[in-house]
Parts: structure tokens; sequence; C-alpha cells
């Protein structure tokens, strides 16, 4: 869910809304994009230059895990995600709420009385990290609950029809001793202005303990599922629903299995480091033991308190046990991948902006793809830029996430956002401790001491003739 990624503003807020979706997209099915790869080992920037993607007729091969030969042989899922499956129901409101919680509540239920026509709802939450993936060609699987009701059967046909498998978290003993109450999929009410401006409302911000606090142990179908995915990607709104204690078994099982841990604690970041004692442990220990981390810059100082993206970044990998990727995302600037030995940097693309909602997903997604095939940190982070971009141009998130076809346009026609300045300054004081490694849109690849330019003509020469190839081969129904 996403249902505290902006502050409610202090309006009047008429009733009833307008009921209509804003500039609704339909659904896009892409053509899956299989890449055979090379082994895989967790990789620094020096490890991390060998890059070569023949078109297969089959899908990725497994990849060795960090633990043994054996769990790299049961890795046929590439990302698993963990909770936080919602559906959004996408409204045009004259005023986004007040930031008053009772008012909140009012409104929420008052819109909850009744429900509006399935053509306002979207798969929301974590269903958007596994869409934007599963349209990259990878093999994905959702791990949560959803209950049997309209709106949870509606996300499992959405998560279906995107070749998505869901694996449902309860254990029979759970449901019987539970509220029935607490057995409905969660909604997440997305109210839109008409700047575009965006209101999110939850059930889940009204409840004193997370939504499904009932489950108490990981079925034996999460573990076999988290053990034969090669990520299992975690989130900070997986606590809205799930115990801290349930949240670090399914971490550490992931480690014991040998599946790679990515963490991107969003808005609720800082809201853990307030949060009860259980929540700060959980906290540090995915901070401690996640193999990447994706945060905004804002995010990154949350938790470090240092301003610096690039320092606040080191100081996480400084203090990780397993960390080895720390994406900072810094929105219409663009994105930084630190690791102990490089920093990547990589400008955003200049596109029309629709809808922010999804976006970074939509890159977390193409991060997985670069970390799991092995692609320089470069190329990557061109890639996910791109992705990231794609969905911003849409309205919505869901089904509406990137298409493969706005992806290969944007980086085909190669329109960064540079801004030397910025860059320059940013930079500047780290050129002589770290290679640093920037994509630029000049003719001439070069250095400058540590500074490494590369064009992104260079950065993408392999992988995009594979995303046009695998677009034109298959068929895209828009």
């Amino acid at each position: 869910m996403h249902h505290q990624s902006i502050a409610f503003k202090p309006l009047q807020f008429p009733f009833p809304p307008r009921l209509h979706p804003p500039n609704a997209i339909p659904s896009r099915r892409l053509f899956p994009l299989h890449l055979n790869t090379t082994a895989y080992s967790p990789c620094s920037a020096s490890s991390c230059q060998s890059f070569h993607i023949p078109l297969p007729t089959h899908p990725p091969r497994s990849l060795p895990s960090s633990n043994s030969t054996k769990n790299a042989a049961l890795k046929t899922v590439d990302v698993a995600t963990l909770g936080n499956l919602c559906v959004d129901i996408v409204l045009n409101v004259p005023k986004l709420p007040p930031s008053s919680k009772g008012a909140r509540k009012a409104i929420m239920e008052q819109l909850s009385s009744s429900p509006p026509d399935k053509q306002y709802w979207e798969a929301g939450g974590n269903c958007n990290v596994a869409i934007a993936a599963a349209r990259l060609g990878l093999n994905c699987i959702t791990i949560g609950y959803v209950g049997n009701e309209i709106y949870g059967k509606f996300l499992l046909d959405v998560l279906r029809d995107e070749g998505i498998r869901m694996v449902g978290m309860n254990e029979e003993a759970d449901v019987v001793n539970s509220p029935s109450a607490s057995h409905q999929t969660l909604l997440c009410w997305v109210l839109v202005d008409p700047l575009q401006k965006h209101g999110f409302c939850s059930p889940a911000d009204f409840f004193e303990e997370p939504a499904f606090s009932w489950m108490s142990t990981l079925s034996e179908e999460v573990k076999r599922g988290i053990k034969r995915s090669r990520i299992l990607f975690c989130n900070g709104y997986d606590f809205d629903e799930l115990c801290p204690g349930l949240i670090l078994s399914a971490v550490d099982y992931a480690i014991e299995a040998g599946t790679s841990v990515f963490f991107d604690p969003g808005p609720r970041g800082k809201s853990l480091l307030r949060g009860t004692m259980e929540e700060q442990k959980a906290l540090r220990h995915f901070l401690r033991m996640s193999d990447v981390l994706l945060l905004t810059s804002d995010e990154a100082e949350s938790l470090t308190g240092i301003a610096n993206p690039i320092l606040a970044g080191q100081e996480l990998l400084r203090t990780g046990v397993r960390t080895k990727w720390v994406v900072v995302k810094m929105g219409p600037r663009g994105s930084i991948l630190i690791t102990t030995s490089n920093i990547t940097c990589a400008s955003a693309f200049k596109v029309k902006v629709m809808d922010t909602v999804g976006c970074g997903d939509s890159f977390v997604a193409a991060i997985a793809f670069g970390f799991i095939h092995n692609i320089p940190l470069v190329t990557t982070l061109a890639f996910a830029n791109a992705v990231g971009a794609a969905t911003a141009m849409g309205c919505g998130a869901g089904r509406n996430v990137a298409a493969l076809k706005q992806v290969v346009e944007l980086m085909e026609a190669t329109n960064l956002n540079e801004d030397d300045e910025f860059w320059n300054e940013l930079l500047g004081e780290h050129l002589d401790s770290q290679e640093v490694t920037f994509l630029s849109k000049m003719i001439l690849n070069g250095s400058n001491g540590r500074m490494n330019r590369v064009t992104f003509q260079k950065a993408v020469s392999e992988l995009l003739p594979k995303l046009k190839s695998s677009q034109l081969e298959g068929t895209l129904s828009c």
C-alpha cells in the first residue's frame, strides 16, 4: 500500500466524490523477455563487467546462491514479494481530505459504504513490483494474504493474468483462531485531486496492530516459495500487515536458503525508527542483513542522519553485514548505486510526468533484473531509470506500470535530464576516494582521474537490442 506517502492538507472535503478513474489506461500485457544468465555471485562493481545476453529459447537457468550449489539448483523463481498486497480504488476528488485521523476515517467509511464500480479498482502495493518484474521477463510470485471476497478474487485474477503465482501465508489454524473481520483483502483508497496530487486512505491506517497480526508462523508453502526464489523483496508497508517477528522469520529463512533480500523502507522507515522495540529491531535487522537497500535520498538521510546521499549510502554499506548495493532514488535528478568499491550515477529521463504512483516499484523491478542477470551497474541504473520514467508517463500503477515498448522508446531517444552542476557538486568530494562511473550523453567515453564517463549508447549497447527483439517478437496488447 502507499497510504502514508503524503500528508493530507486541511481542506474541506465535499461529498460525494466524483467516481471516475483519472485518465485510466487499459491493461498492457507484454511478451516476456527471457535472458540466459551467467553464474551469479553477489558482486561489487569490479565483478560486474562481463555482460553477454544471448537470446535463449528457455527461461533463465538457476543461479548459484551464496550458501550452496544445492540451494542454487532450487532457484526456479526470480522474484518473490512479501506481503503488502492490496486493491487500490482510484478516484478523482475535488480536494484531498483533511489531515486529522478522525476525519480521514469518516471519509474512508463513507467511501466504503457503497463500493464503486470495478472499473475503478486496480492492483496495488507489492503487486506493482511483481507485475513490473513479470513484464521484464522475470518469473515472479507474491507471498501474502488476500481474502475470499470480491476484492481478493479480483486481485488473484489480475495476478494470474500477468503470469504471477500467489502463495498464501496463512495456515488453517491461523484462520480458525482469528476474527473474521481480519480476513478481508486490504483496500487502499487512492484519491486524486485536479492537480494530480494523491491522498491515500486505508483501513490499516487505523489498526492498533498489524492487519493480519493473527498470523504467527510461515507455512511450508511459503518456505518453499522463499527457498526457490533468487530475490525476496520486502518494504516498509509489510509492517502494516504482518508482525515484526513474522517478517524477520521470513528474512532469516531467506538468508538461510541463499535467497537475496531486497528492502525498500519507503515512508514507513521514519516511523519504524520511532516505533515499538520490535519494529526498531526489525528495521535494524533489515538494514544489516539485506543484500540490496533501495531508498530515496530523503529516506537515506532519515535513517542515517547524513544529508549527502552518497555518504549516507556508504554509511549503510559500512554498518551492513550482507549489504552489497545501496541504491538511492532522487526523482527527476536520477539515481545512484553505491558499492564498497564504486559509485555509479545516472541522470533521469526527461518525460512528461502524468503520475508518479508505481514509479519506485517499477524501478525496483529493473534493479532486480540487473542484479539477477549480472548486468553492469551503469547499465542497470540506466535501465531502471527508463522503466521508472515509462511508468510515470502513464496514470496509476498495477496493470498500468511500464510497457516495454515505452521503455525501449525512451532508451532509444536518450533524452537525459543532465545537470552537470548538481552532479559535480555532489561527486566532487568523492573523486579522490572511490571510483566513480557516470552515465553521460557525451559522444566520447573518457575518464578524468577516478571519474569514468560512459555514454548512454555504450551502456545499453547490448541490452537494448535484446529488449527490442523481445518487443518485436511478442504480441503487445495495449
